[in-house]
């Protein structure tokens, strides 16, 4: 593992101080290709002067982010997994809800939205569009602000739906310009917001999730603490689609495989409420009536039982104590009709109220073993509670009963015959050197494993880096064909620039000659040709004074200079001999080269031969 750079974890941690972005928990190694690619383009060295160009050019934020966030996605990305999907996947769970109840689905790192608008037509194509509008809501989230604005718009070109099978694409897509545009009516289904998968809270009863290689940008810590709240997030019954290169191997408490191949695993549901409503504040109950007869036998053996108790009706108030409850825990005839969350009973020694809450939502009993208790006198008692939930004849729930049996004297019997084991095991140094080597070899075989296992992740870790240079070399391929997209237009349109000056130069009747600040020529055009005998060829880059021509070219080059110098334009009338061999008078205009409001860079030579007036 190569050590990390001071100046580059300084630039991480600036970037989450000054933007609120946490890069840290991204891999190392990909991250530092995308900052250090970012950081060539600028020419800059080291991280601490890329530092000082973040903090001078706040804009440059943007296009690190985008340099970072590599947003590379289409349509029906990965075909096999996608048909499987829409086979085997959705119909289950479309089966399984209810008619009415709607359908959740999220898609996390959904780039500019080719994967959430895929969701929509394959929803679509099972439910029809009207079950479709009417119950399923698509929840894209992304961190890349720029991607989300592009996903918003839902217009794509040609090469991007290019992997669209043809009917889809014509039902689904409207044709605008040169763009295809998602239908507005499945449109409104799919819902864009920022979402950061290891800082914002998740989404909640979620039943398909999608992250698709997303996870793999991500160091293992950060990829735990996203994977539980991705499980958070899921229904019970929820499903999560992950990408090729990601496949949850050390978290099968988590979620289980229905697909490995296709990275298609089915959420672990957890028994234990999260978050509990039962305890909120309710009325007061009414009055107990005086207990007569059988009830006030019942009520006196209670109340006289040696083990404490304390029944909690469906409300959560404290309904019955008895003596030995009153004399453990100081739980009086005061504290009937109060919330038992009011009670100190009721989160110490142990947090009892999720207990209950469990008891009655399973209607079964649940033992909370081996508690500590520390009674004011500094004793200790070790208690055993029953938490025993109460129905009536129809399974209607009435409460709860907690049953404290203290357990002291058998915890100390067990302490004791822990200790006599202790002394036993002394006896048996010979066994004990044999099992030793037991132990020697299975730790050897562990180890062995944990090797096989080690070898494993880091086959998973290569595999994710690589795809991870996949998508940078496909998002690098992309910006080179929309680099030779633009040469190619801008080539086509200097064409087209050069044709149309060597036709203007074409039809001229005069010659034209066109010298650099070094008199060496650069245009020489068809009618030059003509009047010279030079052909262009012979004349370009060659200098205009040594040309061998019937021009007298020595007296025009105080002219030359002159209007090199910033002169104005000059006429001149010189006697020449044309390539026929026939003398001839030629005008030359002698004018400066030079664009608007910039130096002169050079002459411009119309030569214009006069016709020869009639012979006496």
């Amino acid at each position: 593992m190569t050590e990390t750079d001071p100046q580059f974890e300084a630039l991480l941690v600036y970037l989450k101080e000054a933007r609120g972005f946490d890069f840290t928990g991204y891999k190392r190694s990909s991250l530092v290709r995308r900052v250090q690619r970012r950081m060539a383009q600028l020419r800059l060295e080291d991280y601490a002067e890329y530092l000082d160009q973040l903090q001078v050019h706040p804009e440059e934020f943007t296009t690190l982010f985008n340099t970072i966030l590599i947003n590379v996605t289409t349509f029906f990305r990965d075909t096999d997994a996608w048909d499987y999907l829409r086979a085997e996947v959705l119909p289950e769970l479309i089966a399984a809800k209810d008619p009415d109840s709607p359908i959740r689905v999220w898609s996390a790192g959904c780039a500019s939205g080719e994967e959430a608008y895929t969701l929509a037509m394959v929803l679509s194509e099972l439910l029809g569009p009207e079950e479709f509008r009417r119950r399923v809501k698509i929840y894209a989230t992304d961190v890349d602000e720029e991607g989300l604005a592009q996903a918003r718009h839902a217009a794509y070109t040609d090469r991007e739906v290019r992997d669209v099978p043809p009917e889809l694409l014509e039902r689904y897509f409207e044709p605008v310009g040169n763009r295809y545009t998602f239908g507005k009516d499945l449109r409104r289904s799919v819902i864009f917001g920022r979402n950061d998968l290891v800082q914002d809270a998740p989404i909640s009863r979620i039943d398909l999730l999608l992250c698709r290689n997303t996870l793999m940008y991500f160091n293992a810590e950060a990829q735990a603490r996203i994977l539980a709240r991705l499980h958070f997030a899921l229904a019970e019954t929820g499903v999560l689609f992950l990408g090729k290169a990601e496949m949850l191997l050390s978290h099968s408490t988590l979620f289980t495989p229905i697909d490995l191949k296709r990275r298609v695993f089915r959420k672990v549901p957890r028994h234990l409420p999260v978050n509990s409503t039962m305890y909120a504040e309710l009325p007061p109950p009414p009055p107990r009536a005086e207990l007569t007869g059988l009830d006030l036998l019942r009520d006196e053996a209670l109340a006289n039982s040696p083990v404490a108790q304390i029944v909690v009706n469906s409300d959560g108030l404290v309904a019955v104590t008895n003596r030995a409850a009153e004399k453990l825990f100081g739980v009086t005839a005061k504290d009937m009709g109060r919330p038992f969350r009011d009670l100190e009973i009721s989160y110490r020694p142990v947090e009892l109220r999720r207990y209950i809450e469990q008891a009655q939502l399973d209607r079964r009993t649940v033992l909370v073993a081996d508690v500590e208790y520390h009674r004011a006198a500094g004793e200790l008692f070790y208690l055993e509670i029953q938490v025993n939930p109460l129905v009536d004849s129809e399974s209607g729930l009435l409460g709860v009963t907690l049953v404290f049996h203290d357990v002291t004297s058998a915890r100390r019997l067990q302490d004791e015959l822990e200790h006599a084991n202790r002394q036993l095991e002394t006896a048996y140094e010979e066994l004990q050197s044999t099992n030793e080597e037991l132990e020697t070899t299975n730790e050897e075989l562990q180890s062995t494993v944990e090797e096989l296992e080690t070898t494993n992740e880091e086959l998973q870790s290569t595999n994710e880096e690589l795809e991870t240079m996949n998508e940078e070399l496909q998002s690098t391929n992309d910006e080179l064909q929309s680099i030779n997209d633009e040469l190619r237009e801008r080539s086509g349109e200097l064409d087209a620039a050069n044709g149309f000056l060597a036709a203007i130069l074409t039809s001229l009747r005069s010659g034209v000659a066109v010298l650099n600040r070094d008199l060496h020529v650069q245009v020489w055009n068809r009618r030059a040709e003509d009047l010279w005998g030079l052909r262009t060829e012979e004349t370009v880059g060659q200098h205009f004074l040594n040309l061998d021509i019937g021009l007298p070219v020595d007296q025009i080059r105080p002219t030359i200079k002159q209007i090199l110098t910033g002169g104005d334009s000059q006429e001149l009338e010189l006697a020449a001999v044309n390539r026929r061999g026939r003398a001839i008078t030629v005008r030359v205009l002698c004018s400066a080269l030079r664009a608007p409001g910039a130096e002169t860079t050079g002459v411009i030579l119309l030569m214009e031969p006069e016709e020869p007036g009639p012979t006496s």
